[in-house]
């Protein structure tokens, strides 16, 4: 087994990094909070500089600051890009304080699983294979700050950066939670789209001559959620927001919606039935202007994808790891970014666990290590 010592080394290094893991994500970085994010993404700089390692930080002004961190960048071999976010999706103290619990086997917080569970799992990897004397290639860390919101915030310049960053590598690792012995090939996309509806306020005893906007919003909504049983889309209204008091006809209200498609002929589709639902209008004094508010791609199935796949699982053969089966994931992700940039690509290699955007969500402790394993297995062996 090529890989006994580097094995050795990371369960050596278990304990380090499940307290790492535990300041982590016990720092709260909701995608809006830059000075969170931001952070985060100084505790992983300042542990790769103490180390020596490269460190770059791409900048921004809104959202978090993106940051990659290269072991080896003067090697002359293929570089292998690993990549999480920092970015979560809950408030500040929704999880308490402190965020972070443990028990005998797992580990309760955000982000542990989604996603800095698989930042602190490639950190891992990277730290045992120097330990290993490991140099013949450059291994890079991107580690991204607004994935939550499809990039949205930083208006794509930090995925952009990333895929940037990523080009020419031998293969790009996205290290979202694991589910099982699985690695994810194909993805959803999703486009979001806000519908902002005026209407006519008057006094609620005065219902006919108003234009009641929430009415508007209502019909329009119903119409949407009839794309659930077509062209196997899924559509979401999960923010509405409008009204002043119970006995005023609200004059303003929108509502945002989540698409998700898997093709081109489904986004197709989406696109030109939400067109449809924005221009019909029922209550009669009430307009709708409509907004793309952000998006994703669809992370289709490709031929390099399943050629890296297979690659690893005779590596993890190799090595005593478990092989892991392609599946199919409703969720987004930036891995469709560097599948469009025809870089091969793995998703959902992080630690392992559950109940992710919850207030539950946990890994299992020992699934740190493990990814650690993957990771490190392959950048070794590829």
């Amino acid at each position: 087994m090529k890989c006994k010592q580097l094995f050795e080394t990371i369960e050596e290094l278990n304990n380090i990094y499940l307290d790492i893991l535990e300041d982590v994500c016990n720092i709260e970085s909701p995608t809006n909070y830059k000075k969170g994010v931001d952070a985060v993404g100084e505790y992983f700089l300042k542990m790769a500089e103490k180390r020596g390692w490269k460190t770059e930080v791409f900048k921004q002004a809104i959202s978090g600051n993106v940051v990659c961190i290269t072991l080896n960048p003067d090697a002359k071999g293929e570089t292998i890009s690993l990549s999480a976010h920092m970015d979560t999706v809950h408030p500040l103290g929704a999880f308490g304080s402190p965020a972070v619990k443990r028990d005998e086997s797992k580990m309760y917080g955000p982000g542990v699983m989604d996603c800095k569970g698989g930042a602190v799992a490639a950190f891992m990897a990277m730290d045992a294979l120097e330990k290993c004397n490991f140099d013949s290639r450059p291994i890079q860390l991107l580690l991204q700050s607004d994935e939550e919101n499809s990039s949205a915030t930083s208006k794509k310049a930090t995925i952009n950066y990333i895929c940037d960053k990523a080009k020419g590598s031998a293969a790009f690792l996205n290290l979202e939670g694991i589910k099982g012995n699985t690695a994810v090939l194909e993805r959803k996309g999703i486009i979001r789209y806000r519908f902002s509806i005026h209407g006519k306020a008057l006094h609620s005893s005065r219902c006919p001559e108003a234009a009641n906007a929430i009415a508007e919003a209502a019909y329009k909504i119903i119409e949407l959620e009839k794309m659930k049983n077509a062209a196997g889309l899924t559509c979401n209204c999960g923010v509405i927001h409008g009204g002043t008091t119970v006995n005023t006809v609200p004059e303003n209200c929108y509502f945002d919606v989540d698409i998700r498609f898997s093709t081109q002929e489904e986004l197709e589709f989406a696109k030109q039935k939400v067109c449809e639902v924005a221009e019909n209008i029922t209550v009669n004094g009430c307009s709708c202007v409509l907004e793309e508010i952000s998006f994703r791609p669809a992370m289709v199935l490709s031929e390099k994808n399943v050629s890296l796949l297979g690659r690893m699982n005779d590596i993890y053969k190799e090595n005593g790891l478990p092989r892991l089966i392609a599946r199919a994931c409703p969720s987004g992700s930036d891995a469709a970014y560097i599948t469009e940039c025809g870089i091969p690509c793995v998703d959902n290699l992080g630690t392992e666990g559950g109940e992710i955007h919850s207030l539950n969500e946990y890994i299992m402790l020992n699934s740190l290590a493990e990814s650690a394993k993957r990771i490190a297995a392959l950048v070794y062996c590829l």
